[in-house]
């Protein structure tokens, strides 16, 4: 099986060492020259909660040749229209797009590539990219090892192919088939919207936003909202790790405190982690912002649900593009606090 993985980043450059090291034909692609460059001379170089290291091949799109049988798409959603489109060349009847993007973005693939390759899936460990051929796993290894990636057929159906894939992403960390996939993209929303969202607002951690009693509880009143709105759209929220996110929903102020006990539980592991939007916030790159906590407001429309933090949270991150700039965690905080007080 030839496999592609566009858009190789921290987390592509991590599927990929360890793709390859398990002796698959595997090809990174991205566009960033200098880590290319460094990924065919020295390797993919994981770093953080492991020291491991893989010969690999690497290419930038304009570098693209022959056809995939399946590509791992970790692009962001910004570029949608113009990667797929570009990537259509390469893929032959029974090529398949694993879409691994932040947000809810299948049916947009399914639009341009046919909804007959896609299949879906959800990233469950993070990775920061430190230097061209370097990437850094700030998800305890352990965990790393026994949650990696859940994936699913559109129609909820356990198919060969996704038996196949499976095995695959088996050879980075553990690969879990869901028969709700749209409740497992629904579940990590909730995840990037309370601690993506709030990382890059606030300019931290996902450490860092458990550590503080303010963001620690916006983060609960972000899942509520999210938890609401998929429930006004018919979702079904999927288990993650044995945890159910539904349970977080916050029904009366004394739901709060158990609520916040959870994620502080749920997210231990993974308190190392930088979100991506933060990153680009200091590259002055534009984020996906209205990909991830932006879905909220925009699917609340007509259901007559407030979600002013997630707004909050939006309008932040747009304000540190516009100024292109990072946020000041002691500013954004009290607003978060102003939000709290106003309850």
């Amino acid at each position: 099986m030839r496999i592609a993985i566009l858009g190789a980043g921290s987390l592509g450059t991590v599927a990929g060492a360890y793709i390859a090291a398990g002796g698959q034909e595997v090809e990174l692609i991205d566009v960033y020259q200098a880590h290319v460059d460094a990924l065919n001379q020295s390797g993919a170089k994981i770093v953080g909660t492991t020291d491991f290291q893989a010969k690999v091949k690497a290419v930038t799109p304009d570098n693209m040749s022959d056809v995939y049988d399946l590509v791992l798409l970790l692009t962001k959603q910004l570029h949608n229209d113009s990667v797929l489109r570009d990537l259509l060349p390469f893929l032959h009847d029974q090529s398949v797009v694993l879409s691994l993007q932040n947000g809810i973005a299948e049916e947009k693939v399914a639009s341009i590539v046919g909804r007959a390759r896609v299949i879906a899936g959800s990233v469950e460990f993070g990775a920061t990219f430190m230097e061209p051929g370097v990437s850094k796993l700030t998800t305890e290894y352990s965990h790393f090892k026994k949650y990696a990636f859940q994936i699913g057929e559109l129609d909820g159906s356990t198919t060969q192919r996704l038996q196949q894939i499976q095995a695959i992403l088996n050879l980075v960390g553990g690969t879990h088939i869901s028969d709700n996939l749209v409740g497992t993209k629904w579940s990590k929303l909730l995840i990037n919207n309370a601690f993506s969202g709030l990382s890059a607002a606030l300019n931290t951690t996902f450490g860092g936003v458990l550590d503080h009693e303010i963001s620690l509880i916006s983060a609960a009143h972000i899942a509520d909202e999210t938890i609401k709105v998929g429930h006004a759209n018919g979702v079904q929220f999927a288990a993650m790790n044995g945890f159910d996110p539904a349970s977080l929903e916050l029904n009366r102020e004394e739901d709060i405190s158990p609520s916040t006990q959870k994620l502080l539980q749920l997210m231990k592991a993974s308190r190392l982690l930088k979100a991506s939007m933060l990153q680009d916030l200091e590259k002055k790159r534009k984020t996906e912002i209205d990909c991830i906590n932006g879905v909220i407001p925009r699917l609340a429309a007509g259901k007559d649900i407030l979600t002013p933090y997630n707004d909050l949270v939006v309008q932040l991150v747009k304000q540190a593009e516009e100024t292109q700039s990072v946020p000041e965690f002691e500013v954004n905080i009290q607003r978060l606090a102003e939000l709290n007080r106003r309850g």
